[in-house]
């Protein structure tokens, strides 16, 4: 009884020691574990301090570059602007001349021609000619005549340069006559009728 006794003893006091061993070495694991977690806190919180600062600067460095290149392109689009305005204005009425030079032509044939001819007639007929050429140009680029026959009088396409009085209640406010012709370009009214206008 005595020997199971000791046996049961000795079992006991060997399984104290596994525990207090197993103990002992979960406690240095642990410990093992906790400072391994507190260098890798340190590395990351070494490593989040310096990453901030290089992304900053990366990005500074990335917007610095964007912002170069769209002043170049502003810069050059200012430049490329300035030249197109200058070569509009100095060649802006090329169309239109261009247009004009056969009307120009046919013009320098009547004088040449009508030096030949005695015949008024022939001088009325090539005269109407060029007229309505000139005119069928003038519509290609766009410009119209102001019609005034039998129209009333309307302040943004007419100029009223004299009043007609006692030409009835019918002619009251109406073009009788115009003195010189007015033209729109593209609808805008770059000369105003010149008109008399019944009172």
């Amino acid at each position: 009884m005595e020997e199971n006794k000791n046996i049961q003893e000795e079992e006991i006091k060997q399984d104290a020691e596994k525990t207090a061993e197993e103990a002992a070495a979960q406690a240095e694991n642990s410990e093992n574990t906790e400072n391994s977690e507190n260098v890798e806190n340190t590395e990351n919180a070494e490593a989040s301090e310096k990453d901030p600062l290089e992304e900053a600067n990366r990005q500074i460095e990335e917007l610095k570059d964007k912002y170069l290149r769209s002043v170049a392109e502003f810069d050059n689009y200012r430049k490329r602007t300035l030249k197109e305005k200058a070569e509009l204005i100095l060649n802006g009425g090329e169309k239109a001349i261009s247009a004009m030079l056969p009307v120009i032509d046919d013009m320098e044939r009547a004088i040449e021609n009508g030096g030949k001819t005695d015949d008024p007639q022939v001088l009325r007929e090539g005269m109407d000619l060029i007229y309505s050429k000139m005119m069928k140009v003038l519509e290609t680029l766009g410009v119209k005549p102001i019609e005034t026959e039998n129209a009333d009088f309307d302040t943004d396409v007419h100029e009223a340069i004299a009043m007609v009085p006692g030409m009835g209640d019918d002619k009251k406010g109406k073009v009788l006559d115009c003195v010189m012709r007015g033209y729109k370009l593209n609808d805008k009214v770059i000369r105003h009728a010149k008109v008399a206008v019944g009172q």
